[in-house]
């Protein structure tokens, strides 16, 4: 029986190592090509046939879009499953997806589970499923709840996240974060005007940023359940300008700190790393840090 193929197109490297992970734990028989771009992907379909595809959608050369068109306009392309991996969730951005021909859709940041969960979907439906069960693993290697996916795809599973326990509830109010019987000082928000959505998988949250560079962001959310963890993948949302204009950038986070020099600090302090490798995202983030470096909306140089 001929292994079942799957090709993963995305110009960060590392959500493509993320996939592959994810795929090979769960899926160890399965054979993984990747792409960097549409343009290598066209190139490499065609040479060789594939039972799956996971394509990012915002990439330099040849959009994810502009893929999935092609594939369709191909004969023997034209029903094989096409699972765009995108941080573009906005209805008219799934709707042109949908008209395009795409099979499924995966919203950036996503967990291990999310992404065997439409692999097993999409493959099914290809009549694929079983030559890749066959080879599966008895047991999933992920779990824990989505916050420590991400770490466990890159780990192997082998790193233990340390978790908080959970605080004794308070009887009239779950704000309150100790049982002292005297007031304390509530924290003030942290001084700065950059604003932002900080995607997680396991849900969102607003977050002020402090510093921005092309490499990374150093960002302020209010702590919060569950924590977030370091390597556990992300999307940024950020808006500025007079249109309104919204990027999207992915990554993850490269370190989480207390805002705050002491143990229940109200506030966190997370380094934000960028792995898209888009043109456009780079010219729109330059563009971006020339505007907040000139209202003084954050420190250029994180």
């Amino acid at each position: 029986m001929s292994k079942v193929s799957v090709l993963v197109v995305d110009d960060a490297t590392f959500i493509r190592d993320l996939v592959k992970k994810g795929l090979r734990d769960h899926f160890p028989g399965v054979q993984i090509d990747e792409a960097i771009n549409g343009r290598k992907a066209q190139q490499l379909l065609g040479r060789q046939d594939v039972d799956l595809i996971l394509c990012d959608w915002e990439m330099p050369e040849m959009s994810g879009l502009e893929l999935l068109t092609w594939c369709r306009e191909q004969e023997r392309l034209k029903t094989t499953p096409f699972i765009m991996v995108t941080s573009r969730g906005d209805k008219e951005n799934v709707v042109q997806a949908i008209q395009a021909g795409v099979s499924d859709y995966i919203g950036k940041p996503f967990s291990n589970e999310q992404l065997v969960t439409k692999v097993k979907k999409a493959l099914s439906r290809a009549g694929k499923l079983q030559a890749l069960a066959a080879s599966a693993p008895p047991k999933m290697l992920s779990s824990g709840g989505f916050a420590n996916d991400s770490l466990a795809a890159l780990t192997g599973g082998k790193a233990e996240v340390v978790k908080p326990s959970a605080p004794t509830p308070p009887p009239a109010t779950a704000a309150a974060p100790s049982a002292a019987p005297a007031p304390a000082a509530v924290s003030k928000a942290p001084a700065g005007r950059g604003q932002g959505q900080l995607r997680l998988p396991g849900g969102s949250m607003a977050c002020v940023i402090k510093a921005l560079s092309l490499k990374e962001a150093l960002l302020v959310v209010k702590r919060g359940e569950p924590l977030p963890q370091v390597l556990e993948s992300a999307v940024l949302d950020l808006e500025q300008g007079e249109a309104a204009e919204t990027a999207r950038l992915n990554g993850y986070l490269h370190a989480v700190a207390a805002f705050e020099p002491k143990p229940d600090s109200e506030w966190l302090q997370l380094t934000f790393r960028f792995v898209d490798r888009d043109p456009q995202k780079l010219d729109y983030l330059s563009r971006l840090i020339a505007r907040g470096t000139a209202q003084k909306h954050f420190v250029p140089g994180a």
